[in-house]
C-alpha cells in the first residue's frame, strides 16, 4: 500500500493532481478540499493516499488530512458506494457536516449534497455509517446558524456553488455582518469575496 506521496505538484486541477516523485509522475484523484489545501504548480506537496484496485484499473486517491482518507474508506465500505461517490461527498461538505447529516438522519441534505445520491443511497448511507460516525473524531462545526444562513447557502448552491464553498462564503458572510443579516445581505457578501 502507498501510504502517502511526497514530491513537487507538476500539475493541479480541481479533481486531479500529478506529482512528481523521484522522477516519476503519479495521477492522484483528489477531492476539492485537499485541491483547495494543496499549494501552487512547482512546490512540494504531501497527500495521504489509498490505493483502490479494480480488475481493470488502480487508481491513486489523495488526501489533505487522515480524516479525510479515514471518511474516504468508510464510504467504500457501505454496499453500492464506489470511489466516484465517496470522493462526491468529499467534495460536496466538510466531514463535520456529513457526521452531522448522518447521525440526524437527514435524508434531503445528503440527496441534494452529492449528485447521483438518490433517496435509496442516501438511506444505506444512514443505516450503515451510523454507528461508526458516533466515533469519528471531527471538530465541531463551525457552520452557519439560523435559518437566514441555511437559506444562503441553499441559494449559493442553487446558483452553482459547491456546499462547502458555499458555506465558508456564508460563515465569513456572518462573521462581517453578525448573526443577525437577512439572507439578502449574507449572499451579496458571499458573492463579493
Amino acid at each position: 500500500m502507498i501510504d502517502f506521496l511526497q514530491g513537487k505538484l507538476v500539475s493541479k486541477s480541481p479533481g486531479s493532481v500529478t506529482v512528481q516523485v523521484g522522477g516519476i509522475g503519479l495521477r492522484v484523484r483528489v477531492p476539492l478540499s485537499t485541491y483547495e489545501a494543496l499549494p501552487g504548480v512547482g512546490r512540494q506537496a504531501v497527500l495521504l493516499t489509498h490505493l483502490h484496485v479494480r480488475e481493470d484499473e488502480l487508481s491513486l486517491y489523495g488526501f489533505a488530512t487522515e480524516l479525510e482518507r479515514d471518511l474516504f474508506k468508510m464510504l467504500l465500505g457501505v454496499s453500492k458506494i464506489g470511489p466516484v461517490v465517496a470522493m462526491g461527498v468529499l467534495s460536496s461538505c466538510l466531514p463535520a457536516q456529513f457526521k452531522r447529516y448522518i447521525l440526524d438522519e437527514d435524508v434531503d441534505a445528503l440527496r441534494t449534497m452529492v449528485k447521483g445520491i438518490g433517496t435509496k443511497t442516501a438511506r444505506r448511507l444512514i443505516v450503515e455509517l451510523q454507528g461508526a460516525m458516533k466515533h469519528l473524531a471531527v471538530e465541531p462545526l463551525a457552520a452557519p446558524a439560523g435559518q437566514a444562513a441555511r437559506d444562503a447557502v441553499q441559494a449559493l448552491v442553487a446558483l452553482g456553488e459547491s456546499r462547502v464553498a458555499a458555506e465558508r462564503s456564508v460563515q465569513a458572510a456572518l462573521e462581517k455582518l453578525g448573526p443577525d443579516a437577512d439572507r439578502q445581505k449574507l449572499m451579496e457578501e458571499a458573492l463579493s469575496q
